[in-house]
């Protein structure tokens, strides 16, 4: 393929891209597939002598299509939002062009600067404290990583890090090996798996804090449990608060435990994976009171700030406990601006060596809608969720399980965990409209979460229109089967 073939063929799939989201509530959202569907649908070897675009093209909907979940449908209400707009799609495009790899600033310095100055752009939209800014001569700063999983990674190694380091200092006949035996990292029952998962790679113990009847862990539960295990000889070191928790959107009590992770010399991560977006508007940003006492912030603009996947920013308030865990600096890789202080070099802020050129998204979306225009997008999908709240509480047969805050409602039918795991599975073997259940103290629960960009009221009042019908027949059948038992 040339140039001039590329210009063709790239209209023709900016065509297809835009025909596929105008039109993608025609599709049905969840596949028709079973595992395995695809490997006898292509050869098992790539082909010895190349393919036109014409034959490539036409298997996309032949091959690829079927196999689709449809995350941008506007009856897909599941897991939490994956964001998309013309404006990050057109970036993508200038970004996989550019084609840098971007592990230091002389790799390509406005692919390094670019990001410095948008994580501060995003970090003034929430109101970040000015410790978490880069600004001119801040010792804080902001970073895109691949997803919150690592950013919650890279914070517990930080933390780890900073730990040995100071247990050491102050007992030195302490050895490392000692020491990572007894640290410990504390995070809610609520919190993502992503954090127990960060402990398992760091090599450290995890604890889950119990949360309460609002499923927010409060200051005295963290309290407690560091208590017990000071008490045992243990040494606390990180605790990951979670702002949004995947299963009901729950927030923990940040104004009452970032006083105790700071006397306690505790690290403490808040992971805002989803909420974050939110915090550009004022009637939300009092969720993020208490973000000054964390040592590491993160949300991910690619799920609900109109950012494709993959973009999740990250903040510290000491870029110099991020990079001095993990500052390796061969040869090949050294410049001479790198001890100059006036460039950032973001291979030592992340796990891989390479990365993308992602803040031109950020860029893009942040000129092209404005904060005004994100939130908007924002406010929207909030009444969307309080209009499908109030469906849902005039029907007495169901129940909500969590406080409606954000894009997020949490229901069921008034019955056991059977009962409800039996209209999932009729909704979701529908395919008109997808969910994941989620389980709160024991019991099994749909969540609805608001997802799609141009989902609208008519979708769900649909939505629940159908869950009420299915409902209806599933009690039905159940009270038939009971009766007869």
């Amino acid at each position: 393929m040339d140039a001039a073939e590329f210009r063709k063929r790239g209209k023709e799939m900016v065509d297809y891209i835009a025909d596929y989201l105008e039109k993608i509530d025609k599709r049905q959202v969840f596949p028709d597939v079973e595992p395995g569907y695809l490997k006898p649908l292509i050869p098992d070897c790539a082909p010895q002598d190349p393919e036109s675009f014409e034959d490539v093209f036409k298997d996309i909907e032949k091959i690829i299509m079927p196999g689709v979940t449809h995350w941008h449908s506007p009856y897909f209400f599941a897991y939490f939002p994956a964001a998309s707009s013309f404006p990050a799609l057109l970036a993508d495009m200038l970004c996989g062009g550019i084609g840098c790899v971007g592990f230091s600033w002389a790799a390509s310095p406005a692919c390094t600067e670019l990001e410095t100055v948008m994580l501060d752009w995003l970090g003034k939209m929430i109101s970040l404290p000015e410790e978490f800014l880069a600004g001119k001569d801040g010792q804080g700063g902001g970073v895109i990583q691949g997803s919150a999983s690592e950013a919650t990674l890279m914070s517990l190694l930080a933390a780890r890090t900073k730990a040995i380091s100071r247990v050491q200092s102050e007992n030195p006949e302490l050895t490392e090996a000692e020491i990572m035996s007894r640290l410990v990292a504390y995070a809610s029952d609520q919190a993502h798996s992503s954090v127990e998962r960060a402990a398992l790679i760091g090599g450290v113990k995890i604890k889950n804090v119990s949360s309460d009847d609002t499923f927010s862990v409060c200051g005295s539960a963290l309290k407690k449990v560091l208590d017990e295990d000071k008490a045992s000889g243990l040494i606390p070191f990180f605790f990951c608060a979670t702002l949004g928790t995947t299963p009901c959107c729950s927030f923990d009590k940040l104004l009452e435990l970032g006083p105790i992770c700071n006397k306690e010399n505790i690290w403490m991560h808040i992971d805002a994976a989803y909420a974050g977006s939110a915090f550009i508007c004022p009637e939300f940003r009092h969720l993020l009171n208490g973000v000054e006492f964390a040592d590491s912030f993160n949300f991910n603009p690619h799920k609900w700030l109109l950012v494709n996947f993959d973009c999740s920013a990250m903040w510290v308030k000491k870029r110099s406990d991020l990079i001095g865990a993990f500052k390796l600096e061969p040869l090949y890789l050294q410049h001479h601006h790198q001890e100059s202080g006036l460039v950032t070099d973001y291979r030592h802020w992340q796990i891989p060596l390479g990365r993308r050129f992602r803040s031109l998204k950020l860029w893009f979306v942040l000129r092209m809608y404005g904060v005004t225009g994100l939130q908007k997008h924002i406010r929207k999908h909030v009444k969307l969720s309080h209009l499908f709240e109030n469906l849902v509480l005039q029907d007495e047969r169901f129940e909500i399980c969590a406080e409606v805050v954000l894009g997020l409602v949490c229901f069921r039918l008034k019955g056991s965990n059977e009962l409800n795991e039996a209209l999932l599975k009729s909704i979701n073997q529908a395919k008109k409209i997808h969910l994941v259940p989620c389980y709160l103290r024991e019991k099994f629960v749909l969540r609805f979460a608001i997802c799609s960009r141009t989902v609208e009221s008519a979708h769900i009042k649909f939505a629940w229109q159908h869950i009420s019908q299915l409902a209806t027949d599933l009690l039905k059948t159940w009270e038939q089967n009971h009766q007869q038992q």
